[in-house]
């Protein structure tokens, strides 16, 4: 446990911002015992540590009194620098300033001041209506009840205020409930299956959506239901290739946010998550000139996030805004820029290794491969396509690995590994059919793989090539299997080896071209 508390006190510490410690130091002052406040000069001590070490620490400060009950010396100050943060961004969100008020509610109660903790609840209420956070909304009337029951008798205007309230609440707390748990069943299926392949997949999709539109029919719209209502409909018209739809969805979450600019500062994440989608599927409709505005927004607001202290918001953008920043730099072929930017989503990929998601953390390995790939540089992409492979908390997202495993056949392909190739087809094979993940795209694409792995002459092995061209030009119109060429552009690629052409210039060509039709 004490070895746990360590490491989270120095973790805890190291993720503060320059502003932060400024602040704790003040808060700290007001602890000080005599010339000495211990707390400062530990963590002055900690902050100075690359990698904790307590021996070091009972070095440094041999003699002092703090040492003796150390263990009790590392919770009183982890305890403090969680209270200066508590202090420094209470004012930081709507939901903080309601607790704040409902902390003074119940010192005001405690002093027996009824009149003034009545007004901190009204002026809680008042911001919790108007931002309509209804779960809390619960709390406060719970303090209402404890004071109306102060004076013995409720009045009836007061009991039927407080009853008509707790109505709202429950209803509007049971639609977010009920369309958070149908969000949250509609992801777990596309991280788990990946986008629809097969009628049976598409059916459980659709099942869901039945069941948010039941749920629909029994509620009130607010901003939080409407904008789960159009993320569960975006992410389901995403999972059946339906992305006029899903586009028209985001679009319609992103006008929510932008006509309440509170709501960004509340839920920042879901903003900027809308965006990046947003510029993915743009780019996929050719909706060119949108794309530019989404990204010029999301630019933007990345520079709002980099000059702010939440941490977990910068993480979470790092992870999207390198993912979308790679796929369409790979769309368009552009390896120039790709190559400057990959060594910094790298870095951060190192800096926020524990935090981010497996699922996260493969997809950018997995567009960092494709880029190498496309590049020519089959070494490296070999290298990124490893750490999805070896990543071990990756079993559940059959996807990304499912299509990470014949990216990684087709690398030993292109590097001419035939022996290491044949086994690794058995392999790859197996794990698909395991999975249920053998769709129609993966069985062509592993008899290709065999057959030309075993092909007598290259000539014999051009001829399977061409005829692997014409099965996936037929193929990537399929509803149900285009969903392949979402994660790399096997087309391109099987076309740059029929007509013996650079992958990237013809890449490069087909967006140029695409462009000059819009």
């Amino acid at each position: 446990m004490a070895a746990k508390v360590s490491e989270a006190l120095h973790e805890l510490i190291k993720y503060l911002t320059k502003s932060e410690k400024r602040y704790f130091k003040l808060f700290s002052a007001r602890h000080v015992v005599g010339t000495e406040n211990n707390y400062v000069i530990l963590f002055d001590f900690i902050d100075s540590q690359v990698e904790y070490d307590e021996n070091s620490i009972f070095e440094h400060f041999k003699g002092q009194a703090f040492l003796n009950k150390f263990s009790i010396t590392k919770k009183r100050l982890y305890d403090q620098i969680i209270n200066s943060l508590d202090s420094f961004h209470a004012s930081t969100s709507i939901s903080a300033q309601v607790y704040k008020l409902l902390h003074s509610a119940d010192i005001l109660y405690n002093k027996s001041l009824y009149d003034q903790s009545r007004r901190q609840l009204r002026s809680a209420e008042k911001l919790a209506l108007k931002h309509e956070m209804y779960n809390l909304l619960s709390e406060i009337n719970l303090k209402y009840k404890r004071l109306a029951e102060n004076n013995g008798v409720v009045e009836e205007e007061e009991r039927e205020r407080i009853l008509q309230t707790d109505i709202l609440a429950q209803s509007q707390n049971w639609t977010y409930n009920t369309f958070w748990n149908i969000k949250s069943k509609l992801f777990a299926l596309l991280h788990s299956k990946g986008v629809s392949r097969t009628q049976a997949d598409l059916d459980e999709f659709k099942t869901i959506l039945t069941d948010l539109e039941i749920a629909k029919e029994k509620s009130e719209a607010t901003a939080a239901s409407d904008y789960l209502y159009n993320h569960i409909h975006a992410a389901y018209h995403f999972a059946i290739g339906s992305f006029q739809t899903c586009y028209s969805h985001l679009n319609q979450n992103i006008s929510l946010f932008e006509q309440n600019k509170s709501s960004i500062q509340e839920h920042p994440n879901q903003y900027f998550s809308i965006l990046t989608n947003a510029i993915y599927i743009a780019n996929k409709l050719k909706k060119n000139g949108d794309s530019d505005v989404l990204l010029k927004k999301l630019k933007d607001f990345n520079t709002d996030i980099e000059n702010s202290n939440n941490q977990d918001l910068k993480i979470k953008l790092f992870a999207s805004s390198s993912s979308i920043e790679l796929t369409i730099l790979s769309m368009k072929g552009d390896l120039k820029t790709a190559f400057k930017v990959i060594p910094q989503i790298e870095k951060g990929l190192i800096d926020y290794e524990t935090k981010l998601t497996s699922n996260r953390r493969a997809f950018l390995y997995f567009k960092i491969a494709s880029i190498y790939f496309i590049s020519g540089d089959m070494h490296e992409a070999l290298k990124k396509i490893n750490q999805i492979l070896n990543d071990r908390f990756l079993d559940k997202q059959e996807d990304i690995l499912s299509f990470a495993q014949i990216i990684n056949l087709l690398i030993h392909f292109e590097m001419e590994n035939d022996q290491l190739l044949s086994y690794t087809i058995r392999n790859t094979q197996r794990f698909l059919k395991n999975k249920n993940r053998l769709y129609a795209f993966e069985e062509m694409f592993l008899k290709f793989l065999n057959k030309a792995n075993s092909a007598e002459s290259k000539v014999n092995q051009n001829e399977i090539i061409e005829d692997l061209y014409l099965q996936i030009s037929n193929l990537k119109d399929n509803d149900l299997q285009k969903v392949a060429f979402e994660y790399f552009d096997f087309a391109a690629w099987a076309e740059s080896k029929v007509h013996k052409k650079s992958l990237q210039n013809l890449i490069q060509n087909q967006y140029e071209m695409m462009q000059a039709e819009n």
